[in-house]
C-alpha cells in the first residue's frame, strides 16, 4: 500500500511540474475569466458534442473541487450535505440554476445535471468568489448553469442502457426527460429507473479464542432493486423583480433482499453442516415538495421565501428458516417501519450598502419527525407464538416518535473589500426541542450559536487564497433514538436506541490555495483542515441489569485534520489539448478516547486517506472519447470498538474504464466496465468474553471477505 501510494504522490508532482515547466497551448473557443468567475460558453464544450450538463462538466479541469471535493474533512467548510444537512441552511450543494438554488434536498441542483440536454445551456460559470447576490453561501467554489433564454424552446434528451453483472444477470434500464421554455415559464420534467442488482459471494471462518477452529461459513447475498423516480422543475418570471419555482419528487423502492448461508460446524464429530435462508422485503417511497418566490426592490434590495415538505416511508419484514432437507424451520421474524418527515420555511431580506458591501438578514423554521415501529419475534422466545410476529413468540415490540422543532435566525454580512478580497461573516442563532413519545418520553431543549467567516485573497489573477473558520453543529439521526434492525451482525438481530443523545459540534478551520493556468490548461490546489470535535457520537454502553448492550452516544471530545493535494491538467503543453489528467491525494487522521478501553484511537470508520487518478481523452475529429477511473484508499484497515466487538474493515480499489462513440444526428453511445478486477469487501471481527471487551479475553475471531464481481454496461443517449 505505501508503494501504491508513493507512486501517487510522484504521479501528482511530475503531473504538477510539467504544468510548470512547458509552454501552454491555446484552445479554441477558450473560457473567460472576470473578478473570481470562469465562464465557459456553449461553443467550448460544442466540439466534444455533450449530452448532458454532467459531459460538458466533466471537460472542466479542478471541476472537483466546484462539486464538493478537494478533501473538505467529511464535511468540513465549505462542504454541503444534500439530503443530511441541518434545515435548509445556507446552500445545498453549490450548483445554480439560471443563478438561483433549487429549493429541495434530494431534488436539488445537483440531481439535475444529468436531466438538463447540453444544448439547452448557454453558459457555465464557476464562481470562486464571493457575493452577497449567490443564492448559496460559503462554498469553496459555486457552478452556476445559465441555460437559454427564448420565447419558446423545447429538448427531449433520452438514455437507454443495460447493465450485463458478472452472474450473467441482464438489468435494463433508462431515463428521459423534457426540458424548455414557453414564455415566462421554464420547465423540466424528467422520469427514470435504473437497476441496482448486487450479488455478492463470500467466505467467513471462525476461530476460537484458543486458536480451535469454530466454523466456515459460506454465503451468497443478493439485492435486487429498480426504483422509479419521477421529478419536476418549474420556473415562472412574472416579470423582472418577480419570479417563483415549485419542484417535486416522487421515488417508488421495492428492494428484495437474500442471504443464503451454509454454516460448516468444524467443532463436532462428525461435522455437522447448517443451512440458514434469509429472505427480506423491503419497500419503501419517497415524495418532496419545494418552491420559492424571490422579490426584487426598486433598491435591488432583495426578498425571498423558500418551503421543502417531505416524507419518506421504508418498511421491511424479515424472516430466516433453518433447512435441514426437506424441512425449513422459522427462527427470526423482524418488522420495521419507519415515517420520516421533514417541513422547512426560510425567509431571507438582503441589501448593499456602502458600495460594496451587503447584508442578508432571515429566519428558518424546520420541523422533524419520525414514526418509527420495530417487532422481533424468536423460536427460543418464552411467550406465546403470534400471527403478528411471523408465527413466533415475541420478545420485542418497540414502538416510538422523535419530533425536532427548530428555530433559526441568521445574519450574514458580505464585503467586497477591494478588487482581490473578499469578506463573509456569518452568525446564526438556534434553538430547538426534541420530543420522544412511545416506549420513552423525553423532552430536551437545545440552543446553539453558530459563527462563520470565510476570507478570500487573489494573490495573483490566477492564484487564490481561501481561509475559513465556522462552528458546525451537527444532525442528528432520528434512528439513533430508538430500537432498530441490525443488519450487519448474524448473532444480533436488533441494536438498541439511546434518547440521551446530543448533537455533534465543532469548530472548523480550512486553509486553501489554488492555482489556475492560463488557457484553462488545468488547476492544482492544496487544502488543509482541523476539527475540534465536541460530543463525539460513537458506540457508548446502554446496559441494563439483564442485558449487556450499546447504542449510538456521545464519547467526549476529539479532533479530525487533514491534507488535499489535487491537479487537473490538460497535455496541452505535450500537443495534447484533448487529454485531461486528474490526480488527487487526501490524507486523514484524528484522535478520541473510547468510552469502553479509555484508550486513544481513530474516530469510527476514519482510514488513513485515498488517492484517485483520473484520464480522459477526447477525439472530437474521429467522434471518440475514453479513459478511466481509478480510486484506492491509504492503509484502509478502518476500526470499529463496540461494547463487546472490535471490527477492522478493508475494502479494493474501485475503477471505471468507459469508451464513448458520438455519432448518428447527436446519439452517442457509451461503454462503461466497473470493477473488471477482483474487487472486495473484507471484515476482521474479534468477539470478547463476557460479552464486554472490556475483559481482554478474546473469545472469537471472524474473518469474512465478500466479492461482488465486475460490471458491464452500454448505454445509448441522445436528443431531439
Amino acid at each position: 500500500m505505501r508503494c501504491k501510494t508513493a507512486t501517487t504522490l510522484v504521479f501528482f508532482l511530475a503531473t504538477l511540474l510539467c504544468g510548470l515547466s512547458l509552454p501552454l497551448a491555446t484552445l479554441a473557443q477558450e473560457p473567460t475569466t472576470t473578478d473570481s468567475t470562469v465562464t465557459y460558453p456553449a461553443e467550448f464544450f460544442s466540439q466534444y458534442e455533450p449530452f448532458s450538463v454532467n459531459d460538458m462538466l466533466d471537460r472542466i479541469p479542478g471541476i472537483s473541487v466546484a462539486r464538493g471535493g478537494g478533501g473538505n474533512g467529511n464535511g468540513g467548510p465549505g462542504s454541503s450535505g444534500g439530503s443530511g444537512r441541518r434545515g435548509l441552511g445556507l446552500g445545498g450543494d453549490q450548483i445554480l440554476i439560471n443563478g438561483r438554488r433549487t429549493a429541495g434536498k434530494e431534488n436539488e441542483g445537483n440531481s439535475q445535471l444529468s436531466r438538463i440536454p447540453a444544448n439547452q445551456v448557454q453558459y457555465i460559470e464557476i464562481i470562486r468568489g464571493t457575493s452577497g447576490e449567490l443564492d448559496v453561501r460559503g462554498g469553496n467554489q459555486v457552478i452556476n448553469i445559465v441555460l437559454l433564454q427564448a420565447e419558446s424552446r423545447s429538448s427531449i434528451a433520452y438514455e437507454i442502457n443495460a447493465d450485463q453483472l458478472h452472474d450473467g444477470e441482464f438489468k435494463p434500464g433508462g431515463k428521459v426527460s423534457l426540458t424548455g421554455q414557453r414564455g415566462a415559464l421554464d420547465y423540466l420534467f424528467s422520469a427514470e429507473s435504473e437497476p441496482r442488482w448486487d450479488r455478492r459471494k463470500g467466505f467467513e471462518r471462525s476461530i476460537l479464542g484458543d486458536g480451535t477452529p469454530n466454523d466456515n461459513v459460506s454465503r451468497v447475498t443478493t439485492t435486487d432493486s429498480q426504483p422509479l423516480v419521477f421529478s419536476m422543475n418549474l420556473g415562472y418570471e412574472f416579470s423582472t423583480d418577480d419570479i417563483a419555482h415549485f419542484n417535486a419528487q416522487f421515488e417508488d423502492r421495492d428492494a428484495p433482499f437474500f442471504d443464503e448461508r451454509t454454516i460448516f460446524n468444524l467443532r463436532s464429530m462428525p461435522r455437522t453442516d447448517t443451512v440458514q435462508f434469509d429472505n427480506t422485503d423491503h419497500t419503501g417511497e419517497f415524495w418532496e415538495i419545494g418552491g420559492d418566490y424571490e422579490h426584487t426592490f426598486a433598491n435591488n434590495a432583495r426578498w425571498k421565501t423558500l418551503f421543502i415538505v417531505n416524507r419518506k416511508e421504508d418498511a421491511s419484514e424479515r424472516n430466516r428458516f433453518d433447512i435441514a432437507g426437506s424441512t425449513r424451520t422459522k427462527d427470526l421474524f423482524i418488522a420495521n417501519f419507519n415515517r420520516y418527515q421533514e417541513r422547512i420555511i426560510r425567509s431571507s431580506y438582503s441589501f448593499a450598502f456602502a458600495g460594496s458591501q451587503n447584508i442578508e438578514v432571515g429566519m428558518e423554521r424546520a420541523q422533524t419527525i419520525l414514526d418509527s415501529s420495530l417487532q422481533l419475534g424468536l423460536l427460543s422466545g418464552l411467550g406465546t407464538p403470534s400471527d403478528a410476529f411471523g408465527g413466533l413468540p415475541a420478545v420485542n415490540n418497540a414502538n416510538a416518535t422523535v419530533e425536532e422543532l427548530r428555530y433559526e435566525s441568521f445574519f450574514i454580512h458580505n464585503w467586497q473589500i477591494n478588487s482581490r478580497m473578499a469578506l463573509e461573516s456569518t452568525l446564526i442563532a438556534e434553538t430547538s426541542e426534541i420530543a420522544q413519545t412511545g416506549d420513552v418520553s423525553k423532552k430536551r431543549d437545545f440552543d446553539f450559536i453558530r459563527p462563520k467567516v470565510d476570507y478570500r485573497f487573489d494573490i495573483t489573477p490566477a492564484l487564490q487564497f481561501r481561509a475559513t473558520v465556522e462552528k458546525d453543529v451537527s444532525q442528528l439521526s432520528f434512528n439513533d433514538f430508538t430500537a432498530n434492525i441490525n443488519s450487519g451482525d448474524d448473532d444480533q438481530n436488533t441494536v438498541a436506541g439511546n434518547p440521551e443523545l446530543r448533537q455533534e459540534q465543532s469548530w472548523r478551520y480550512a486553509l486553501n490555495l489554488e492555482y489556475r493556468f492560463n488557457d484553462d490548461n488545468g488547476v492544482v490546489s492544496s487544502n488543509f483542515y482541523y476539527h475540534d470535535l465536541e460530543d463525539v457520537i460513537d458506540r457508548v454502553d446502554v446496559s441494563t441489569l439483564t442485558t449487556i448492550q450499546s447504542a449510538n452516544g456521545n464519547i467526549g471530545d476529539g479532533e479530525r485534520y487533514g491534507l488535499s493535494l489535487n491537479a487537473s491538467l490538460r497535455l496541452s503543453s505535450l500537443n495534447a489539448p484533448g487529454i485531461l489528467v486528474t490526480s488527487s491525494v487526501d490524507l486523514e487522521s484524528s484522535n478520541v478516547t473510547d468510552s469502553f478501553l479509555g484508550i486513544d484511537r481513530r474516530l469510527s470508520r476514519q482510514g488513513r486517506g485515498n488517492y484517485n487518478i483520473g484520464f480522459r481523452h477526447d477525439m472530437p475529429e474521429r467522434n471518440i472519447n475514453y479513459g478511466f477511473t481509478y480510486r484506492n484508499s491509504i492503509r484502509d484497515n478502518n476500526k470499529v470498538y463496540d461494547i463487546d466487538r472490535i471490527e477492522s474493515y478493508n475494502s479494493s480499489a474501485f475503477s471505471i474504464l468507459f469508451l464513448e462513440y458520438q455519432g448518428w444526428e447527436g446519439m452517442t453511445v457509451r461503454f462503461e466496465s466497473t470493477n473488471p478486477h477482483e474487487s472486495s469487501r473484507c471484515r476482521v471481527r474479534s468477539r470478547y468474553a463476557a460479552g464486554t471487551i472490556a475483559t481482554g479475553t478474546l473469545s472469537e475471531t471472524e474473518n469474512s471477505c465478500s466479492h461482488n464481481g465486475e460490471k458491464y454496461a452500454i448505454k445509448i443517449r441522445g436528443t431531439f
